[in-house]
């Protein structure tokens, strides 16, 4: 063997020794996870006896027999998510473009500000809201609005089917100024002033042509990275309407997703297999949205 190919061969192996920690959490927490829900989606499984292969029995009853998914499950799930994703989406970028215009000691402490929400559970999120949607004369909501006789009693905010999901949406947007906000500042900060001018010098008039033709082109990576982070973030949200309402199902399903419907089947009724499938179906939608936001801001080679 030339000497040439040996050293080929020992660089190759070195990268694979860099990267193997990677590799082993990575097929650890994400690849055996998958593979074995999608193993369990094919089977009955009440997670105590062993499971039995049933095949697409738990798909075709997901689409034929369960009547709670059809109806309100999934179309909850999706108009949450085209609420949740592209609002929190576009308000991110919007907030991140607004600090980027003002000086940098201000923008640190205003950007924390807007940051540290993401930071705490949703959990601990929900019950601060609690406190201004409460049902009783206390809440704050219904306290101002009896004081200005827009209401005579008060209002059960969070177990009405009217108004949980608002309330849901609401909450998740003032949640939902992650890591994907901190890309989009990044982003907007490291562009090159010189652009700006050589743009104005081409006829750039207006501060909107400004963030079209120069702002939004010249950060594509972070577009795409927050973009990507709207779509996982707010298909795995689900315990701040469980949360709110107190309950699962959430009052007249009223706030149902999916990630409540594969924890009411998989942790509460035990059905291992059929929470599986939903949790597949999941998977797949996510997927689905996630090739669209390549579509829209990947590099194109």
């Amino acid at each position: 063997m030339k000497p040439a190919t040996v050293k080929a061969i020992k660089n190759e192996l070195s990268a694979y020794g860099f990267i193997s920690p990677f590799l082993l959490i990575f097929t650890v927490l994400v690849v055996v996870p998958v593979v074995t829900a999608i193993y369990l989606s094919f089977t009955d499984f009440n997670s105590i006896q062993t499971p039995k292969f049933i095949g697409l029995t738990n798909y075709v009853n997901l689409i034929t027999q369960d009547n709670a998914f059809m109806m309100y499950v999934l179309p909850n799930t999706l108009k949450f998510a085209l609420l949740v994703g592209p609002g929190g989406y576009l308000l991110s970028f919007w907030l991140a473009w607004l600090l980027a215009q003002i000086p940098r000691r201000s923008r640190t402490v205003l950007a924390l500000a807007i940051y540290s929400p993401s930071l705490t559970a949703a959990v601990a999120m929900a019950v601060v809201w609690l406190v201004i949607f409460s049902g009783n004369a206390s809440g704050y909501l219904n306290h101002f609005l009896m004081s200005l006789a827009i209401i005579n009693e008060p209002i059960q905010w969070t177990q009405s089917p009217h108004y949980l999901m608002p309330i849901m949406v609401t909450v998740s947007l003032w949640n939902s100024m992650g890591v994907g906000f901190l890309a989009m500042l990044a982003g907007i900060l490291n562009i090159n002033g010189e652009m700006y001018e050589a743009g104005y010098i081409d006829g750039i008039r207006t501060r909107l042509q400004e963030v079209w033709y120069i702002t939004i082109p010249s950060m594509k990576p972070q577009m795409l990275f927050g973009a990507v982070m709207a779509v996982v973030g707010t298909f795995q949200a689900g315990a701040i309407g469980v949360q709110l309402s107190g309950a699962n199902p959430t009052p007249q399903n009223a706030g149902q997703l999916m990630v409540n419907h594969i924890e009411d089947y998989g942790f509460l009724r035990y059905d291992m297999g059929y929470a599986s499938a939903v949790s597949v179906v999941l998977l797949i939608i996510v997927y689905g949205f996630s090739k669209l936001c390549w579509r829209l801001f990947g590099e194109s080679d």
